[in-house]
C-alpha cells in the first residue's frame, strides 16, 4: 500500500522533530521535549477553548514557583502562567473581529466593575511611582480575569455542565497537594512551625495555602450533597471534603477558619430568610457599637498575651492578641504604612504593584517587630482592601467593595430565587466559598498568584452565568404569562 500525503507528512514531521530533539539534547536544552505539548495547547486554545482552559485550571493546583528551586528570580508559575498569557493574547486577538466572548457577559453590572476597575489600574499605571512593575502587575491581573472569568464565563454560558466541572477540576487535583502536605507535615510530628512551609513548593505559605481550602470547602460539600449523581462520584467528593476539611485543621491558617465562621453565620442568615441589605444593616449597626467602644476592646485585646500554639484552642485565641504575637504586629505595621502611604497620594496611589517596593519609609519606629524588612522581600500589604487603597488611592478600595457588593447581592438573590434544590445549594456553595476570600483578604491578599486567582475568578464568572440565566428563565416565564393572558382577537 503506498502511503497517502498525510502519512509522508507525519513521517517528515517526526523525522524533523526527532532530529531537533537530539540536537536539544546534545545542547542540553531539555525543555525541547515539551515542543509537541506546546503545539497541542495553541490548537486548543484556537480551536477548543474549553479544553485549552480546562487544562490550565486542572494545573492551578499543581502549579509549580520556580523561584522555590532557586532556578531564577522570575516568581514564574509553571506551566500555568504561560498559558495564561497565551489567552490573553487569544482574547485581544478575537476582540479585534468582534466579541471576544459570549456579549452577554459584558452586560452584567459586575463585568462593568472589573472593566472599570482594570481601567483604572491601567491609568494609575502610568503615573505610577514605578510604570514597569505596574505593568508588569496589571499585565498579570488581566490574565487572570481573561481566563478564569471571561473565557470561563463564557463557557459556561454555552454548556451548562462546565460549572460543576470546573469546581471538581480543582478540588481532585488540591487534594493531592493536601495529602502531599500532610504527609510531610506527619514526618515532623504536625508541628505547628513545620506546617508554615510543608505545603511547598505548590503554595508559598500556610496562609494562602489555608485561604485556597477554605474556598474549596463550601463548593466541595455542595458538590457532594447533590443527589443525582453516580454512586463512585460521590464516594469520591466525600474523601475530598474529608480531605479538604483536615488540611484546613492541619494548615493552622487562622484567618481562614474565621473566614468559614462567617461563611457559616452567613449560610444561617441565608436559612432564616434575612435578605443581604437587611444583615449589612445589621453590620453596620454592630461597627459602629464596636467603634464606640473601641478603647475598651484595645485594652482587652492589649491583656491577651496568648501566642501561636501547636494547641488549636489557643491559637485561634492568638488571634486578638496584638502585645505579643509578632504576625499580628507585623500586620498593624502593614496596615499603617498603607494608610500612610495613601494619605501621601489619595487619588492615584502609589502604582499597582508598588506597595512593597515603597512602604519601608512609612514604618513607624513603634510598630515595628522583629520580622519587620526594609527590603522589599517581606510581602505585601497584608490586605486586598488596603493594598488597593495605598497602590491605586480611594477609587482602587471603591473597586474592590463595590464588586463585594455586588456579588453579594447576586449571591443572595440566587439563593432566593433559584427554585431546583440542588442548583440553589450549589450557588449558595460558590457565594460562601467567594465570601471566605472576602473575609480572608482583610488580613491577607493573594491575588497575585493563581492559586487563589483561579477560583476567586471562577467563582464570581459562576455566579454572573447562573445570574444571567435566572434572568432570562424569570423573563421568559413572565413573556409566557402575558402570553397566556393576552386576550385573543374575535
Amino acid at each position: 500500500m503506498r502511503p497517502n500525503l498525510t502519512d509522508k507528512t507525519a513521517i517528515l514531521g517526526a523525522s524533523l522533530f526527532s532530529a531537533l530533539l537530539g540536537f536539544a539534547i546534545y545542547l542540553d536544552f531539555l525543555w525541547f521535549s515539551l515542543l509537541p505539548i506546546g503545539i497541542l495547547l495553541a490548537w486548543w486554545g484556537i480551536k477548543r477553548l474549553d479544553l485549552f482552559i480546562g487544562f490550565i485550571i486542572l494545573a492551578v493546583p499543581l502549579s509549580l514557583n520556580l523561584q522555590e528551586f532557586g532556578e531564577t528570580p522570575l516568581g514564574l508559575y509553571m506551566p500555568t502562567e504561560p498559558m495564561l498569557f497565551i489567552a490573553l493574547v487569544i482574547f485581544l486577538l478575537r476582540s479585534f473581529s468582534g466579541w471576544p466572548v459570549d456579549k452577554r457577559l459584558f452586560k452584567h453590572p459586575i463585568t462593568i466593575i472589573i472593566s472599570c476597575m482594570m481601567l483604572w489600574m491601567a491609568i494609575t499605571t502610568i503615573t505610577s511611582y514605578d510604570p514597569i512593575v505596574s505593568l508588569k502587575f496589571m499585565i498579570s491581573r488581566a490574565w487572570f480575569i481573561v481566563s478564569f472569568f471571561f473565557f470561563l464565563g463564557h463557557i459556561m454560558l454555552n454548556d451548562s455542565k462546565y460549572r460543576e466541572k470546573i469546581v471538581m477540576m480543582l478540588v481532585f487535583p488540591l487534594c493531592i497537594v493536601i495529602i502531599y502536605t500532610m504527609i510531610r507535615h506527619a514526618g515532623y510530628g504536625f508541628d505547628k512551625h513545620a506546617g508554615h512551609w510543608v505545603m511547598k513548593p505548590f503554595f508559598k505559605d500556610h496562609t494562602s495555602y489555608g485561604a485556597v481550602l477554605a474556598m474549596m470547602f463550601p463548593p466541595a460539600i455542595a458538590l457532594f450533597s447533590k443527589k443525582k449523581r453516580p454512586a463512585l462520584l460521590r464516594v469520591m467528593l466525600a474523601i475530598a471534603c474529608f480531605i479538604i476539611a483536615t488540611g484546613l485543621v492541619l494548615s493552622f491558617t487562622r484567618a481562614a477558619w474565621v473566614s468559614l465562621a462567617v461563611a457559616g453565620a452567613l449560610f444561617f442568615a441565608m436559612r432564616l430568610g434575612v435578605k443581604w441589605k437587611t444583615l449589612v444593616g445589621i453590620g453596620a449597626t454592630v461597627l459602629v457599637g464596636l467603634f464606640l467602644s473601641m478603647d475598651s476592646i484595645i485594652i482587652e485585646m492589649q491583656r491577651n498575651k496568648q501566642d501561636s500554639s501547636d494547641n488549636l484552642t489557643e491559637h485561634l485565641e492568638s488571634i486578638s492578641n496584638v502585645s505579643s504575637d509578632d504576625s499580628n504586629l507585623e500586620r498593624l505595621n502593614r496596615w499603617s504604612c498603607a494608610i500612610s502611604l495613601f494619605r501621601e497620594r489619595p487619588i492615584t496611589g502609589w502604582g499597582p504593584g508598588t506597595y512593597q517596593f515603597v512602604y519601608a519609609p512609612f514604618q513607624r519606629s513603634d510598630l515595628k517587630t522583629v520580622i519587620s524588612t526594609n527590603n522589599a522581600d517581606g510581602g505585601n500589604s497584608h490586605s486586598e482592601y488596603l493594598g488597593p487603597l495605598a497602590e491605586q488611592g480611594v477609587l482602587g478600595a471603591v473597586f474592590i467593595l463595590l464588586l463585594l457588593w455586588y456579588a453579594s447581592t447576586v449571591g443572595f438573590r440566587l439563593w432566593f430565587r433559584i427554585k431546583d434544590r440542588d442548583e440553589r445549594n450549589f450557588a449558595a456553595s460558590i457565594y460562601l466559598g467567594l465570601m471566605t476570600y472576602f473575609v480572608h483578604g482583610i488580613m491577607n491578599n493573594y491575588l497575585d498568584t493563581d492559586k487563589a486567582s483561579a477560583p476567586f475568578w471562577g467563582f464570581i464568572a459562576i455566579l454572573v452565568v447562573l445570574d444571567i440565566e435566572l434572568k432570562q428563565h424569570e423573563q421568559a416565564t413572565r413573556d409566557n404569562v402575558n402570553v397566556l393572558l393576552k386576550p385573543t382577537a374575535k
